[in-house]
């Protein structure tokens, strides 16, 4: 399979380079009247005064008539645009709103307004060439009497001064506009000259029924749209670790960075009021894989040309960088990195969203429900021949919108997915997928169900490859894939399994028929019928701190009345997160005899200079897989086990005056626990509306030395947050500190 950027050496994203320049665009002459309008930009200046008729030279006297003096966008945080449109928290001088709701604006004119006298308009356009039929340039007039598709309509008077309110439709254009207001004369229409301060911003509404991103919710508004903290999970199923993000949608610059992003993507403007259309360009632009997009894949472990994906702590540095030197995709990412910087994307144009973990998720090599691990005729795992991989975690998001394209039932939560994994109609992307269609098996429906429904439901079936080169299914595991769906709970740091919302309980009628329902859509799934097995054999869970000696247990079971003998074989493997193996680390061949009906305990030594270089080499974890044959029966047992090794921790305290613009100290500190030094140490430390992102670098930490470091900053805003850091160098990654902080006004 085209795996990301893969490798055939180890099974990992090819070497990190960042991709090549595109030919220079090539002309519309020939093909289209103008080019077609796919930046936010406005490139044309809309004329001052525009005539009615052929006049004599110069501009007609026009003293006499209406003339705008001063237009206010009421546009500061404690107003009640920002308030009423929940974009107060916008680190942005503009007007920020959000569609299908009323805003206010003032002009002030020259005289008083007079209605039966005095016709005006306040136009909006964006991108080159506005058209009023593309939706790129909107007229809105202050009477009932004549409307557009914006509605209009005059809020108050006072002397010269008018209040203007404004809604805009459900299903506009989301960007960046600019603002004129148009004065008709007998002579012809006279505007405003461009002002950039006159922009407005108008972005998706989940508070709006109209809106298609609707969410009837409050409090999962607040998380999924407002919240700017977030916690991923990584990690085994049965051992889940948790870090977390700083999103940081309404950082400076990170609004304009998303409408970029489109422009870079040549998003036409006339589909940018489409979440679905919207979602899925995002999904293919934020990673760079063939389209220039925000992040270079790297899973090789070189980190050498950009950050390791185990340092970022936020997207804010991502997304500046990208945008700041116009398009250079930023190095390093994997799959959380992938999923929480879309997450800020979505979040930032006011799509709700949330970033999700599936433990033991399927990418199989074949487009089936199978992954397939090959045994040879003594029952060992034959690594040459297993081609698929099960990662340990995947990070995907869901994106709360309503699916007109789809059957009644289908809309809410959509699977979207920006870690290049395979192509969807030729480029690295993936969804907007349907939630309830994957639970449901309606994998026809777009886009993409098929493949995130193989990711929560394929089986692991174990074949014996005879001498011949034949396969025989030996085995067939359904519970392993798919094992737990987790995402941060609404509005505290707790964990909310929605595996529920995927599939059906294991082995019950509805998950029947949904296997059956995906099956008659072109999923294939192995259907021999293996009978019961005598023996069963589990590796047992534990925690491991890394560096650490333990015993590997594995449980041995006897369900029959007769005794037996099995030769079993058993390998420990580091691998990456994508389940790909890097080195075999522990190998051992016990036989173990079982009387009838015995259950009976067997314990490995696994010690830790035999996996710490190793580990330390590929930041993985380790996968023990035990597989025998039964003497007696020739039957085949296997036993499956990832065992998460856990790094040390930072420390992070905050001192001083938690108030607005007071000083205060973050002071990070570690401890090297190894009997080996670390060397070119780099420490990030950042809080959300607090600090921003600081590094540090150390050129060496010698084995049992401390290092503590000390920032002074001053909280630019109130309310609860967080002080995140991170340590990394090539020795040792994945190590992270914080501490939750609360600032009074």
């Amino acid at each position: 399979m085209t795996d990301q950027e893969t490798p055939d050496t180890v099974g990992m994203p090819a070497p990190p380079t960042v991709p090549t320049v595109r030919p220079k665009r090539v002309s519309h002459r020939g093909r289209h009247v103008a080019p077609l309008a796919s930046s936010n930009k406005i490139d044309e200046e809309v004329p001052e005064f525009e005539p009615f008729m052929l006049l004599p030279k110069g501009l007609p006297p026009l003293m006499e008539y209406l003339d705008v003096w001063d237009v206010d966008m009421i546009k500061q945080p404690h107003e009640v645009n920002k308030q009423k449109h929940h974009t107060n928290l916008y680190s942005n001088d503009y007007l920020i709103v959000r569609r299908a709701q009323e805003f206010q604006i003032k002009i002030t004119f020259n005289r008083a307004y007079k209605p039966v006298e005095d016709k005006f308009a306040v136009e909006f356009v964006i991108g080159a060439s506005p058209q009023y039929s593309k939706g790129t340039y909107i007229p809105v007039f202050p009477s009932k009497e004549r409307q557009s598709i914006w509605r209009g309509q005059v809020l108050e008077t006072s002397d010269n001064v008018v209040t203007i309110g404004i809604i805009t439709a459900p299903d506009c254009i989301v960007g960046k506009y600019g603002l004129y207001i148009a004065v008709v004369t007998p002579y012809g229409i006279r505007r405003t000259r461009r002002d950039p301060k006159l922009d407005v911003y108008i972005l998706f509404n989940p508070w709006s029924p109209a809106d298609a991103v609707f969410l009837d919710d409050e409090e999962e508004r607040e998380e999924c749209v407002l919240n700017e903290l977030g916690v991923i999970y990584h990690g085994a199923y049965d051992d889940v670790a948790e870090r977390s993000w700083n999103y940081g949608q309404f950082e400076f610059g990170i609004l304009d960075a998303c409408l970029f992003i489109m422009d870079k993507g040549d998003m036409p403007l006339t589909n940018r009021g489409d979440p679905v259309k919207v979602s899925r360009k995002a999904s293919a632009m934020v990673n760079s894989r063939d389209d220039e997009g925000v992040l270079v894949g790297n899973w090789s472990g070189d980190y050498m040309y950009g950050v390791p994906p185990t340092s970022w702590t936020g997207s804010v540095e991502i997304l500046r960088d990208y945008s700041g030197s116009q398009g250079m995709p930023v190095g390093y990412a994997q799959c959380w990195v992938y999923a929480a910087v879309f997450n800020t994307f979505l979040r930032c144009l006011g799509i709700p969203s949330r970033v999700v973990t599936n433990f033991f998720s399927a990418h199989d090599n074949d487009g089936n429900l199978k992954m397939d691990i090959i045994l040879d005729d003594k029952g060992r795992v034959d690594r040459s021949r297993t081609r698929d991989s099960i990662w340990n975690y995947h990070c995907w998001n869901e994106c709360f919108m309503a699916r007109p394209d789809l059957p009644d039932g289908f809309g809410g939560w959509q699977v979207v997915d920006a870690t290049p994994q395979e192509t969807s109609d030729g480029m690295y992307r993936c969804g907007p997928a349907s939630v309830a269609a994957i639970k449901n098996g309606q994998v026809c429906y777009p886009f993409d169900a098929p493949f995130v429904f193989a990711e929560v439901n394929s089986d692991v079936v174990f074949y014996s490859r005879s001498m011949e080169g034949t396969l025989q299914p030996v085995k067939v595991n359904t519970k392993h894939v798919g094992r737990m769906v987790l995402t941060k709970a609404v509005l505290h740091d707790g964990r909310r399994d929605i595996t529920d919302h995927y599939k059906f309980p294991e082995g019950s009628a509805e998950e029947r028929l949904v296997l059956e329902k995906a099956e008659e859509l072109g999923c294939q799934r192995e259907k021999a019928s293996l009978r019961p097995v005598d023996i069963d054999v589990e590796i047992l869970a534990q925690e491991v701190q890394l560096g650490e000696t333990f015993d590997l247990e594995l449980q041995f079971t006897n369900h029959s009345a007769q005794q037996h003998v099995v030769d079993i074989y058993i390998s420990g493997t580091v691998v990456y997160y994508t389940g790909v193996p890097s080195a075999e680390v522990v190998f051992q061949t016990p036989t173990v005899k079982l009387d009838p009906k015995q259950s009976k305990k067997e314990k490995l030594v696994v010690r830790s200079e035999a996996y710490l270089k190793k580990l330390l080499e590929v930041q993985g974890n380790l996968h023990f897989i035990a597989t025998g044959k039964v003497k007696k029966t020739g039957q085949i047992i296997t036993a499956m086990r990832l065992v998460t090794v856990h790094n040390p921790r930072l420390t992070v305290k905050v001192a001083g005056s938690p108030r607005v613009d007071e000083e205060m100290y973050v002071t990070v500190e570690f401890t090297n626990p190894f009997m080996f030094s670390l060397e070119n140490v780099y420490v990030r430390v950042e809080g959300p509306g607090i600090m921003s992102i600081q590094t540090k670098q150390y050129r060496i930490i010698g084995p049992g030395s401390s290092i503590t470091w000390t920032e002074n900053f001053s909280p630019r805003r109130a309310g609860s947050t967080k002080m995140m850091a991170s340590l990394d160098c090539a020795a040792l990654r994945q190590v992270y500190g914080e501490t939750e902080v609360t600032i009074q006004e």
